[in-house]
């Protein structure tokens, strides 16, 4: 949706979530575009699903049904996905685009890219498309290439004519690719993207030039400018976790280790996971709690990251620039007492802003809460609490 109302060309496809609806949008789709083949593709967070047995070309209306018998409920794994691998509940039925024609069918690869280093946009591209574009830099760093937009210009008619020159576009493929990629580019502005990637795009065998598949990235902090991006929320793509802690405007991100940590800002976050691996333990989580660490948000944090069955200790580490320590500490307290026996140790580490005051406070809880001040004081205190 996002590339073909900005004018980028895509398969005709419809999404399905049973066997009948998958059937009934082979059919919707041979009727509007006349294929007699369809792509079967399961829908999930991740790449390579084609290696895992995630897509499939059907014949016939038959084999639509068994493949989507097959896929439906599977669990896909894929190199980008965990051991654990993804279940599958939905797929998308796409027309068949490999047709004969006068041309030979072409693959390619094709993103737009943020280079945060220099603030510009990158157009990566290759003629070498549909597989790893990390084995094509690998094996053939010269079929890789780049051109580099200022933003503040956007994107140059010369720039989209230099991308079909170097791909060895001619003739009609050419005029079409130009127009592909600006439609892209336009899509990657208008979302407040901060990639997209289309690998393959797809010469048809009669010169048109479509994405076959695409992987969209959006700015988190630029949804509140697209209700319509959020509503495309697939929640069972997401670790429920993760989607709890996002209801109470927590940013966690379940890790694998044995250490919690409750953070306020994203900074601090990744230096107090350094901290913890320094320290012997490995991070179970980054949860930013943001600068308003109240009690409420303490609270929250601590039922998220003790739903983890891993985590033998919590650190907390708050920097106290807006958020005064001795309010976090009473927090903390207030906190502990709501939620009952917290069966792990904590560690909290209050700096800045009454540091000393929210110490104090902790020290006299009398609850099975460590504190401290400085960041040594909080790695030797983890260590002795997996010891």
């Amino acid at each position: 949706m996002l590339l073909k109302k900005n004018g980028v060309m895509v398969p005709e496809g419809i999404v399905a979530n049973t066997l009948e609806e998958t059937v009934k949008a082979a059919k919707l789709i041979q009727s509007s575009t006349g294929s007699d083949k369809w792509v079967i593709k399961a829908q999930v967070h991740a790449g390579g699903r084609g290696k895992g047995g995630g897509v499939k070309v059907a014949k016939t209306l038959d084999e639509v049904r068994m493949y989507a018998d097959q896929i439906i409920g599977m669990t896909l794994i894929t190199p980008q996905t965990s051991a654990e691998g993804k279940k599958v509940r939905k797929i998308y039925v796409e027309q068949n685009i490999f047709y004969p024609g006068p041309t030979e069918p072409a693959e390619i690869y094709f993103s737009v890219l943020l280079n945060r280093e220099k603030g510009h946009i990158i157009l990566m591209y290759s003629p070498r498309g549909g597989m790893d574009i990390e084995k094509v830099a690998e094996e053939t760093p010269e079929l890789i290439f780049t051109e580099e937009i200022d933003p503040v210009i956007g994107l140059k008619p010369f720039q989209a004519r230099k991308v079909a020159f170097n791909l060895g576009l001619t003739g009609e493929a050419n005029k079409n690719m130009i127009k592909f990629v600006k439609g892209v580019f336009k899509a990657y502005i208008n979302s407040d993207a901060s990639l997209v990637e289309i690998n393959p795009v797809f010469k048809t065998s009669d010169n048109k030039i479509l994405a076959a598949d695409a992987k969209v990235v959006i700015d988190n902090n630029a949804l509140f400018r697209h209700p319509d991006i959020t509503a495309m929320r697939d929640f069972d793509e997401e670790d429920p976790i993760e989607v709890e802690a996002s209801g109470f405007d927590l940013n966690y991100v379940k890790l694998t280790g044995n250490v919690g940590c409750m953070v306020n800002g994203a900074g601090l976050a990744m230096a107090t996971m350094d901290i913890i691996k320094l320290s012997g333990g490995e991070p179970a989580n980054f949860l930013d709690v943001g600068g308003s660490a109240d009690a409420r948000r303490v609270e929250e944090g601590f039922r998220i990251i003790l739903k983890d069955p891993n985590v033998k200790a919590i650190l907390l580490n708050i920097f106290g620039g807006i958020v005064r320590c001795d309010r976090v500490a009473q927090g903390v307290v207030d906190a502990y007492n709501n939620i009952g026996n917290i069966p792990v140790p904590i560690i909290v580490r209050l700096q800045g802003t009454n540091a000393i005051e929210g110490k104090k406070l902790i020290d006299e809880s009398g609850l099975r809460v460590h504190s401290a001040i400085t960041l040594q004081e909080a790695a030797d205190l983890v260590t002795e609490v997996l010891s």
